[in-house]
């Protein structure tokens, strides 16, 4: 019958494949002969080759012996077994010859041989579906000829599938659908960076340097990413230390210089150009981006849109009724500036003039509605351009907290003092008075509280020299 047909051919397939590796094995190692990765595949599917035709050979005398002739649907049938059963004989020779010699394939080359054993596989059965046919004097119309050659191919493509997994299943490596796609994807960036490491390499051995333009470019965008971060900071530290806008542009510059130098210099090392080239185009680009920023900054500034109530700080309402007390009481030029401080939980913030600096604390402290009673702290700071007093009072009836403060001379850092109207002033200008050196007039008893009455100097201006290195 056509099954027990199928079954002597597989086995006769079998055997003679059997047969010719064994012959093969045993050539090889009487001839000694170690041959490279690309023959030894060459000659393992030439063994393969010659197995399939003596089976072939053998089924087909067995069959015209017999007198059993197959429909054509089943001789396709047949037909895809033999290619399938000989696939699948590969294959496992493959696998075994692969563990007898030791070579385990990384996971690229495995998925190489698994495409080139299918591609080989088909390759055969088509010849032999050629060959048979033209043994038998049958010959199809194109279009038959196309859908048995799909047919082939299609059953070839299902028999590799299922090597696939069955041998994945046996070696324990089944991963799930998304796991295998991270793998792969893992697998291509891995080989892209190496690709990418091995380019870098051939490039600095070679000594191969980018043309001047694109040297250009890049250095001119790292000068801009250092500036716009340097400015951004400027900013931030402008409004926490009261900076103008040309200190924290010059700031930001500086800094923007200094960034552009160290990565001239990195440039020039890794490309050979002359430093002093490479500083040059360096500052040249930061300079002209600081401009534009600059420009557009300024823009941005003029058309500034007008603040919705949305914006508005829940504590501009008493800002508005404290500084129009203080230009009714003390005068319209009493307080150079007045705002919300965002930084420090929109605390009302007053900027008095050094002749109106008094005047303005004495209104705070003694006028009925406001009536700032509690001076809750009280410290100086030096800015390097100029000394600066910082008061914290707190008004019980407003309930209600308010930041008075006045900028001095750093040469000649001197003002009234507060503690004739708060007591609790005292020691803490006597501390601004130890460290900064910041003299406070008519207070009632200024004098050194940390440090001895003989020390040289003023520890928290930023210029201080330690007079003994020693301490």
């Amino acid at each position: 019958m056509s099954e027990k047909q199928d079954i002597a051919k597989q086995k006769a397939a079998a055997a003679a494949k059997a047969k010719a590796v064994a012959l093969a094995r045993k050539q090889a190692k009487e001839e000694g002969t170690e041959n490279p990765e690309g023959e030894t595949d060459l000659a393992k599917q030439k063994a393969a080759a010659a197995a399939k035709a003596k089976a072939a050979a053998l089924a087909r005398k067995q069959a015209k012996e017999e007198g059993t002739e197959n429909r054509e649907g089943e001789t396709d049938l047949t037909k895809q077994k033999a290619a399938a059963a000989a696939k699948a004989k590969a294959a496992a020779l493959a696998r075994k010859q692969a563990k007898e010699e030791g070579t385990e394939n990384p996971e690229g080359e495995t998925d190489l041989a698994k495409q080139k054993a299918a591609a080989a596989a088909k390759a055969k059965a088509a010849a032999l579906a050629r060959k048979q046919a033209k043994e038998e004097g049958t010959e199809n119309p194109e279009g038959e000829t196309d859908l048995a050659k799909q047919k082939a191919a299609a059953a070839a493509k299902a028999k590799a599938a299922a090597l696939a997994r069955k041998q994945a299943k046996e070696e324990g490596m089944e991963k799930p659908e998304g796991e295998v796609d991270v793998a792969k994807q893992k697998a291509a960036a891995a080989a892209k960076a190496k690709a990418a490491a091995l380019a870098r390499k051939q490039a600095k051995e070679e000594g191969m340097e980018k043309p001047e333009g694109e040297v250009d470019v890049a250095k001119q965008k790292a000068a801009a990413a250092a500036k716009a971060k340097a400015a951004a900071l400027a900013r931030k530290e402008s409004r926490d230390n009261g900076d103008d806008l040309v200190t924290a542009k010059a700031k930001a510059i500086a800094a923007a210089k200094a960034k552009a130098a160290a990565l001239a210099r990195k440039e020039s090392r890794d490309n050979g150009d002359n430093l002093e080239t490479a500083k040059a185009k360096a500052i040249a680009a930061a300079k002209a981006k600081a401009a534009a920023v600059a420009k557009a900054r300024t823009a941005v500034k003029e058309s500034k849109e007008v603040i919705t109530p949305d914006d508005l700080s829940p504590n501009q309402s008493k800002l508005d009724q404290i500084v129009h007390a203080i230009e009714r009481h003390v005068g319209q030029e009493a307080l150079i500036d007045h705002y919300i401080n965002r930084l420090s939980k929109d605390v009302p913030t007053l900027v008095a003039n050094p002749d109106t600096y008094f005047s303005i604390a004495k209104f705070l402290r003694y006028d009925e509605q406001l009536n700032f009673s509690y001076l809750s702290e009280l410290h100086g700071t030096d800015f390097e351009s100029h000394m600066e007093i910082y008061v914290h009072l707190h008004s019980f009836n407003m309930n209600q907290s308010v930041a008075l403060k006045v900028k001095l001379d750093r040469d000649s850092p001197v003002i009234p003092s507060l503690a004739p109207l708060w007591p609790g002033a005292n020691w803490p200008e006597c501390e601004a008075y130890d460290l900064l050196g910041i003299n406070f007039q008519e207070h009632p008893d200024l004098k050194r509280i940390l440090l001895g009455d003989d020390w040289k100097g003023y520890p928290l201006r930023k210029d201080y020299q330690p007079y003994d290195v020693e301490v």
